[in-house]
């Protein structure tokens, strides 16, 4: 994730870090800034359309669609920001999960053997779980076109979930610790498991393809018409203009975009492998 301090105002607005949209979308906003200037000088200097032309009432329809894609956009960003959070919230429960199995297992467990299996065994679920949502087989596993041939014994996360409950049952069927125990513990390893279907629906259920392009489709056709409607009120302006509309409707689609995959590598996805090496500094202690 990008480190940073909420209270700085001028690095936010003056400083373009390489995750900002703006690196990304330039190339398209040179290209629109030059149809913008032909669009205005077509229309200004070319044609010499008067203001009682008909072409400038075409901001009426930029009014009233403006408000339609204004919607959408927020809808868009809350959908994938609630995305990004529940994988927050899911990685959040695997930190609280494991330090409480660890906790429980240094109380109930007196074997420095059986201490030192859970010890390793704890932190390798929560490495294991990053590297699995960060594998592109993962997201694809619903796709109807996409057919995989996938070993579902060599499903790692579930394997360690395996290995743990296996544990568990031994220690149970040697007298280590109770049926109370074991009924403790045991809530403790499906939770595990738990979080890990919850980050799977979130990796391999994107937004809805049509949903997903038809806002792509209507924000280009939206901002080619601008120039038509606005060349005549702002000359040549019109191209910083449309440039910046372009900017600001392109980049909240491209926000939501990085985090509705909170699992993925981009700058501002989940810190997973961070989580992970905390995890197993926190079981190491209480282990």
């Amino acid at each position: 994730m990008v480190s940073y301090n909420t209270k700085d105002w001028f690095t936010f607005i003056f400083r373009f870090h390489k995750a900002d949209t703006f690196r990304t979308l330039l190339p398209l906003m040179l290209g629109i800034g030059v149809y913008s200037g032909i669009v205005g000088y077509l229309e200004v200097v070319y044609w010499k359309l008067s203001d009682n032309s008909y072409v400038k009432n075409i901001t009426i329809m930029h009014g009233m669609f403006g408000f339609v894609i204004s919607l959408l956009l927020v809808f868009r960003t809350n959908t994938a920001y609630d995305r990004w959070w529940e994988g927050r919230k899911m990685w959040g429960a695997l930190v609280n999960n494991s330090r409480n199995f660890a906790i429980k297992l240094s109380v109930i467990l007196t074997d420095e053997k059986d201490i030192a299996y859970f010890r390793k065994l704890i932190p390798s679920y929560a490495s294991i779980l990053s590297k699995h949502l960060k594998d592109e087989e993962t997201a694809k596993q619903l796709f109807d076109d996409v057919d995989l041939e996938i070993d579902h014994h060599k499903h790692k996360p579930n394997q360690v979930a395996k290995m743990l409950f296996q544990k568990i049952n031994d220690l149970y069927n040697s007298k280590k610790i109770s049926g109370d125990q074991l009924i403790i513990l045991n809530d403790e390893v499906k939770s595990f498991t738990d979080i890990c279907g919850a980050c799977e629906r979130i990796k391999n259920t994107p937004i809805p393809y049509s949903y997903s392009a038809f806002i792509k489709k209507f924000i280009f056709f939206y901002v080619m018409t601008l120039p038509f409607g606005y060349a005549l009120s702002l000359g040549f302006y019109v191209v910083p203009v449309i440039v910046f509309i372009f900017y600001v409707l392109a980049s909240l689609e491209l926000i939501a975009e990085e985090i509705e995959d909170p699992f993925g590598t981009d700058e501002n996805d989940l810190p997973t492998h961070k989580m992970a090496e905390n995890i197993k500094k926190h079981v190491e202690e209480l282990l």
